[in-house]
């Protein structure tokens, strides 16, 4: 793949679509699910054989930020036709809610089996510089708004604490008997998106929501970057 953020340059872009901001993230080394871009329906059904099922379709396009506002995204396809129907309908959702947008194709990804959720995000404060944000996931972080934060780069002992400080830290523990998330897993993508941050000065923002937390390891399944306008970029650290 072309390096993502100079193609999203090219393109006078600003949001890098999931499959690019996954690739950049997997070169990181974060743990993300597999997706791949999908151009044509034909496309899809052979890159959902291919990554396995369930699957899920998204729709891919640099005017629209938010997928599911504008019915972009379908989730738990079981086989081949399932795909297909999934790929039309979903198309002719978008076009009646976002008549305007440019459509690039769909992303297609195998479903992961579902975790503890956690949020982690990234943005650069004008006064600090790059800050690390971190939470669980659903209505944890939207509605009791249960996140702690950290500037970047973070050392062990600040992921460690930005795990340990959340109210809902007994959700990870194992609530009511439920098995315990690995907050060791937690611990190193916290590590692995700070240095991301450190290490691109051009994006601004960044978001993994949902990641999925198990008992052993966790894996983001959705991914967004913004980057800064060009004359923003901030300085490396």
């Amino acid at each position: 793949m072309p390096d993502p953020i100079a193609s999203a340059r090219a393109d006078s872009r600003l949001l890098l679509n999931e499959v690019e901001a996954k690739a950049l993230l997997a070169e990181a080394g974060v743990a993300v699910t597999e997706t791949r871009l999908a151009r044509t329906v034909d496309e899809a059904v052979a890159l959902a054989e291919a990554l396995g099922y369930p699957a899920a379709l998204k729709i891919v396009s640099a005017d629209i930020a938010h997928k599911s506002d504008v019915g972009g995204v379908v989730l738990g396809l079981a086989d081949a036709e399932a795909v297909r129907q999934a790929h039309g309908t979903m198309l002719a959702r978008v076009a009646d809610a976002a008549p305007g947008a440019r459509i690039d194709g769909v992303s297609v990804q195998r479903m992961a089996a579902p975790g503890i959720e956690i949020i982690v995000g990234g943005t650069t404060d004008p006064q600090f510089g790059p800050v690390l944000m971190f939470g669980l996931g659903g209505v944890f972080v939207e509605v009791l708004k249960d996140v702690a934060f950290r500037i970047v780069p973070l050392e062990p002992r600040d992921a460690a604490q930005m795990v340990r400080e959340i109210r809902g830290l007994p959700v990870l523990q194992g609530a009511r008997g439920a098995q315990p998330a690995d907050l060791g897993a937690i611990e190193a993508m916290l590590l692995q998106v700070s240095r991301f941050m450190a290490d691109h000065a051009e994006v601004a923002e960044l978001d993994l929501n949902p990641v999925f937390v198990y008992p052993e390891g966790a894996v983001a399944v959705d991914a967004r970057i913004v980057l800064a306008q060009p004359d923003e970029v901030r300085a490396g650290l």
